[in-house]
């Protein structure tokens, strides 16, 4: 019988590292100049916001279930380890949540190389990490499984996050979550990101995925939330199928 242990595994660290870290990033969020503007009352898009991101959260889970239970089987059939990956990573206002994704690495892999380019990536330095086809994603990783090239070119490994749209910690729409670590070497204009929730997609994503640099997906990040309304979020969902199946700016 499966266990629910084999399906899901959390990758964090122990609960007093995790507090330190959250009131660490926390207190980098609140040290920059965002914070203030993300300090408000909910207004009428918020609510209306919220209430399309259930409802369309719900109704995606239940037509794609078929499909989120085959992934998961053939996830598990095709190398050891759990179907879905619980990470950490920073939401609205600096706070850490617990991401979901499908895993499309083989199990125990080592991340280091994944950290060393996040920090050259949003720190501007492309000749350390030149774009690949186009792409800013490291090349022909080996840690990535068989199956894992697929979901990830289709970003299907992305679909476990529709729970954490119910649970209030991502949009349907908005910056897509950034890892703590990657925090530490924003520049003080990087964290509006940070204004309101992260999305399963977004302006950034519409527009080129991976092939464009931080720079670029910050500046459309906060071009969103200065023109955000439900007609531009609607636009977007309407736009991501179509980059996703074209696997425009995607590895």
């Amino acid at each position: 019988m499966v266990q629910p242990g084999d399906l899901v595994v959390t990758i964090t660290n122990s609960p007093a590292q995790l507090r330190t870290e959250a009131e660490r990033v926390r207190t980098l969020y609140l040290q920059s100049p965002s914070h203030a503007r993300a300090e408000r009352s909910a207004t009428f898009h918020d609510v209306a916001k919220r209430t399309i991101d259930i409802l369309g959260a719900l109704l995606l889970l239940i037509l794609l279930s078929p499909l989120l239970i085959a992934i998961a089987a053939i996830i598990r059939l095709t190398s050891s380890g759990p179907a879905i990956l619980i990470q950490e990573r920073v939401g609205k206002g600096g706070r850490i949540f617990p991401f979901f994704k499908f895993r499309s690495m083989y199990n125990d892999t080592d991340r280091s190389a994944d950290i060393r380019f996040a920090r050259e990536y949003i720190n501007g330095n492309h000749t350390a990490i030149a774009a690949s086809g186009g792409v800013f994603k490291p090349a022909n990783d080996k840690r990535i499984t068989p199956i894992g090239r697929i979901i990830r070119k289709a970003s299907i490994d992305e679909l476990p996050q529709l729970f954490n749209v119910l649970r209030g910690e991502m949009s349907l729409v908005g910056p897509r979550p950034s890892m703590a670590y990657e925090i530490d070497v924003y520049k003080p204009w990087h964290f509006r990101r940070l204004e309101v929730l992260p999305g399963m997609t977004g302006l950034a994503q519409v527009r080129g995925r991976s092939s464009l640099t931080f720079q670029q997906i910050v500046s459309y990040d906060i071009e969103y939330i200065e023109r955000r309304s439900l007609l531009l979020d609607l636009q977007i969902l309407l736009q991501t199928p179509m980059v996703v199946f074209s696997g425009r700016g995607a590895r």
